[in-house]
Formats: structure tokens, sequence, C-alpha cells
């Protein structure tokens, strides 16, 4: 593990394993973009770029994200305070199954907001301009730090330069950080890639608690987010 002076905590590993070191109901959010599959059947090279690539046409984006919504979600209801929230993306293909699998664990479904990221994924039916988080809460329904928030959010999506191919604005994350927790609150995020809620968390004021697997991804986290002691 690894601290800064910025409250931030990062760990290089499998969440799987990570979770056993995080104590129940100690976290006030969660705010992640989980791994889940992406397609489902035919061929994808008509597109191009990142879609011909031959792990993503077996329906998975990294070399590591053979994992299932049950494998980790029981553990991020366990380490959740009540009356708090998670924000969870997803793609349309996947949203059901994991609004199922959450609720198995005893979360109730909030909301399914709307990501408008002002660009186009290439698409072989129609092309895609939106992306979905699903919207949880643990215990007693608390509302919103701003309930006039649209449920359609309109920030524009990272163009080139992105250091993971899965990205999220920073700007994005900090509406949900910021309707969703307090100053001073911890924030997890257990598939941090290469720390855009870290960061998001650091310019709200916030305490943050990020996982990743990928080595490669876990760097680039530490060197953005200005880690500088080992604990």
């Amino acid at each position: 593990m690894k601290c800064t002076y910025n409250n931030v905590y990062l760990y290089n590993g499998d969440c799987r394993d990570v979770f056993n070191g995080i104590d129940s109901e100690s976290i006030d959010l969660l705010v992640t973009d989980c791994p889940y599959k992406t397609i489902s059947g035919g061929s994808t090279t008509i597109i191009g770029g990142i879609f011909a690539n031959k792990d993503v046409k077996q329906g998975r984006m990294f070399k590591h994200n053979n994992i299932e919504f049950s494998e980790w979600l029981p553990e991020v209801y366990r380490v959740l305070k009540q009356g708090t929230h998670a924000y969870i993306m997803v793609n349309e293909r996947n949203i059901a199954k994991l609004q199922a699998e959450a609720e198995k664990c005893g979360f109730k479904f909030v909301n399914i907001l709307i990501w408008d990221k002002n660009t186009v994924t290439p698409n072989r039916y129609y092309m895609k301009q939106t992306e979905y988080i699903l919207m949880l809460r643990k215990g007693p329904a608390r509302t919103i730090n701003n309930p006039g928030t649209s449920n359609v959010i309109k920030v524009k999506n990272i163009v080139g330069n992105k250091t993971h191919p899965t990205e999220k604005p920073v700007e994005l994350l900090k509406v949900l950080i910021e309707n969703g927790s307090s100053r001073g609150d911890t924030v997890l995020d257990p598939f941090m890639g290469t720390g855009s809620t870290g960061e998001a968390c650091i310019q709200t004021g916030r305490k943050f608690i990020g996982i990743e697997i990928d080595r490669e991804y876990y760097n680039i986290a530490e060197n953005r987010l200005g880690l500088e002691v080992m604990v």
C-alpha cells in the first residue's frame, strides 16, 4: 500500500484479495468503471480500431477483466456504510445483470444516469453517444447533495491523450463524488485504472482508496496522483 499527503491509498493487486484488508462499513461512496463483457458474437473487424482487437472480439476489453459481478459486489456492500451510494459505470448489455447481482447483495436501485459524452463510438447499428451509470444505495434512502442535477450528465469525453482505453473525464467523476459524499469522506474505486477517480477526489477534498490489478495502469496512477510515501 502507498499513500500521499492527499489521503490517497493505492493498491496494486486483485480487488478480491485487497478487500480482505478493508474494514466493514468504512467507506462513504463507491465510484467505479468495472470490467464487464463488451460484445456478444459477430465480427467487429469492419469497425476497426480497438474493436478489431482479439480480446475485445471475445468480449474482453482488457487482459485482466475475467471477473464476475458476483465476485466483488458482496464485498462492496460489506465495506460501504449504511445510507451510502454506489455509482457503477456499465454498458447497456450488462446493466440488467449488474442490477440483479447488486440487489442479491442487499443494494437498492436508485437511478440510471446517462453520460452524454459529446463523442460517438463506432457501431454497426447506431453510433453510441452515451454511457450508463447504475446508481445504488445501501440502507436508508438519502438525498444527493445537489438534487437539481439532471440524470443526463453532459461532460465532454477525453479525445486523444488517454492514459487508459476507457478513461473517464475527471469532471464527470466530480459530479458523482460531490453529490454522493462530503469533504473528508472516503471514496473507493476497486477498478481505478489510471486514477481518474483519485484525481477527482483530491480536487474535491475527499480521501481515496484505489485498487488496480494491471501494473502498467497502476504505475500511471501512482505518478498521476503524486504518491511519495510507502507504508
